[in-house]
């Protein structure tokens, strides 16, 4: 009988490998773009060309963890150079997996889309999906999904691929796109994300390019606006910025980043998972190349997200909000002062220096700009992201320059110009607007996605009792209806405020 079986379970056996090689082969992305035009086609080469470009790049002296990059993800011969910046940074790292995120250029749909499983293919060999977090992410969220026909034509993904296989080694990759850019989409894919990345050794990734289609010096200047706005770390402040820009400078932009959403998404993931600097690293776009035309340019920028390493300690005896003294808040104003007045008269930030530990504890801070008493400018951070000596510099040069609602402030208005600066202390949630005191407490109101703030003194200068307070924040600052504040899915923080002024 055995005998009998032996052809069967042959056959039986041929048949099964047969399925799992069909099988396997089903769940190999094949690379789309290898055709020379993005990339070349044969590995010798490929690996030459990449090769060349990392060796030509700089390797930034910053200590700590490297934790995201942002690259751009056009042909090698437009970007390869800017590109190899970020990896040159990675080279010999040891990351388990790479989640990278793109937008869909292809086709449009909602939320995200997570290459589930199998390989990404190209002449360099295939890397692996790693599965376990691809399903992990999928099961976060119904908006968290797997649109095939989007993933197969998509380059931002995979012109990536090249670039870490010559500079990892061991990894696994989540290949991530998105679909429509909603501000909806990418807080609820940054929570998937973070609750599944947490605690494991990953490197985030988001491929995008910048300014698209515009004359080469208009270009320059719209990407510098938008490093600008990276480089502050928060990207709440940076899409109304951008948005302002886009509306303000130019009427006929095709997009100020064509993955908006997905940088967005891998700053607020690193920095939920530690990161706390953001380093541009190298800028440059497609005139720049030797035969690059520069009527119509798209423009490429390399970046960093890190965790610095920094001694988040200082002063850790005292409380981050305990009191300026006037010496310290002399040198805050003046600082502010000669920032604002240098920039506006050469271009140039002029440096600063503090050995005060006070200075460098990490805190909130806003800077007001007043001229005839009328309000002129006032941009701020209210999470402490960076030692406040930081915080205020760089809040100095936005107040004065990047307010939408404002035009840059010009030489001839420096002199009547006056400086407000709030040091605040850390947002603690309150439960009721009982406990909210007038003229003491600045309030936040956040209800899902959208957010408002007043600082203290809004109530001083405005006269409102609390329920108008409250109605004009939800309203007029978060976009709520007016009694927002009243509902219980509706978030209140309060925070206090230490104002000194010029």
């Amino acid at each position: 009988m055995s005998k009998n079986l032996t052809p069967f379970l042959i056959i039986l056996m041929i048949l099964l490998t047969a399925c799992g090689r069909a099988s396997g082969e089903s769940k190999v992305r094949k690379a789309a773009h290898a055709d020379g035009m993005w990339y070349p086609g044969k590995a010798d080469e490929l690996s030459r060309l990449v090769d060349g470009y990392l060796n030509n790049a700089e390797k930034q002296n910053v200590s700590g963890k490297v934790m995201g990059l942002i690259v751009p993800h056009a042909g090698y011969r437009y970007c390869g150079h800017v590109a190899a910046q970020a990896y040159k940074q990675i080279m010999g790292m040891k990351f388990e997996t790479v989640v990278i995120i793109g937008t869909s250029h292809n086709y449009r749909f909602s939320g995200a889309s997570v290459y589930p499983e199998g390989v990404y293919r190209n002449p360099l060999g295939d890397v692996e999906i790693d599965e376990k977090i691809a399903r992990s992410l999928t099961a976060q969220n119904d908006s968290i999904g797997f649109w095939e026909k989007a993933h197969i034509p998509e380059h931002s993904l995979e012109n990536q691929i090249p670039f870490l296989q010559r500079t990892l080694s061991d990894f696994k990759i989540v290949p991530v796109l998105m679909g429509n850019t909603k501000v909806e989409d990418r807080k609820m894919l940054t929570d998937a994300l973070v609750k599944v990345l947490n605690g494991k050794n990953v490197l985030l990734i988001a491929s995008t390019d910048m300014s698209h289609y515009l004359e080469y010096d208009e270009a320059v200047k719209a990407d510098k606006f938008t490093i600008s706005t990276l480089e502050k770390n928060d990207t709440d402040m940076a899409e109304s910025q951008l948005n302002s820009y886009m509306k303000k400078e130019i009427n006929e932009l095709h997009c100020m980043m064509c993955a908006r959403e997905s940088v967005f998404v891998v700053m607020d993931t690193a920095k939920r998972l530690g990161a706390d600097s953001i380093k541009i690293l190298k800028y440059a776009n497609s005139g720049d190349i030797p035969d690059g035309n520069k009527d119509r340019v798209v423009g490429y920028m390399a970046a960093m997200m890190f965790k610095s390493g920094k001694d988040e300690n200082v002063n850790s005896s005292k409380p981050l909000d305990y009191p300026l003294n006037e010496e310290q808040k002399e040198y805050l104003l003046k600082l502010v002062r000669d920032r604002i007045e240098t920039y506006v008269k050469t271009g140039k930030k002029k440096d600063y220096k503090t050995d005060d530990k006070r200075l460098k504890v990490k805190q909130g801070a806003f800077v007001t700009l007043k001229k005839n008493k009328v309000l002129r400018g006032c941009i701020g951070y209210i999470e402490p992201l960076e030692p406040l000596v930081d915080t205020v510099a760089d809040m100095a040069l936005a107040a004065a320059t990047q307010d939408p609602r404002f035009p840059p402030v010009s030489e001839n208005e420096l002199d009547d110009i006056h400086i407000e600066i709030s040091v605040l202390s850390i947002p603690r949630k309150t439960p009721n607007a009982d406990e909210i005191e007038m003229g003491k407490h600045g309030v936040i109101v956040q209800k899902g996605f959208k957010k408002g703030v007043f600082l203290p003194q809004v109530a001083n200068e405005t006269g409102w009792d609390k329920k108008t307070f409250l109605e004009h924040l939800c309203w007029s600052k978060a976009g709520l209806s007016k009694d927002a504040w009243k509902e219980k899915d509706t978030d209140l923080y309060t925070f206090t405020a230490q104002l000194f002024e010029e």
